[in-house]
């Protein structure tokens, strides 16, 4: 019996929004229908939108990609450095809204 191997394609489209980035200026900007996710480091504009209106059942406006670098820290006598991350911010038109649970 054959099974079906996954191309890398659908691997790397596979939920590329990890969670939604709730901080005081991210809830501020979804008051004026921006939204703000942390995305995997594959994601691009066209796959995150694809993925967004699959999820959400809304058509964004437009997307903003951000690479947020990692920062120096020195904790318990060591240093070390925190993990970057990719964040999205997704504009909605007047009227559509994305449920995000705090």
């Amino acid at each position: 019996m054959a099974t079906k191997k996954t191309t890398t394609e659908e691997k790397k489209d596979a939920g590329l929004i990890i969670a939604p980035r709730i901080t005081e200026k991210a809830s501020q900007q979804s008051s004026a229908n921006a939204y703000t996710f942390v995305v995997k480091k594959n994601a691009t504009k066209h796959t995150l939108a694809a993925e967004i209106k699959k999820t959400y059942k809304v058509t964004p406006i437009a997307i903003s990609i951000l690479n947020v670098k990692g920062k120096k820290v020195f904790s318990r006598g060591k240093f070390g450095r925190t993990e970057g991350l990719k964040k999205a911010i997704v504009f909605l038109k007047k009227g559509d809204s994305i449920a995000i649970a705090a």
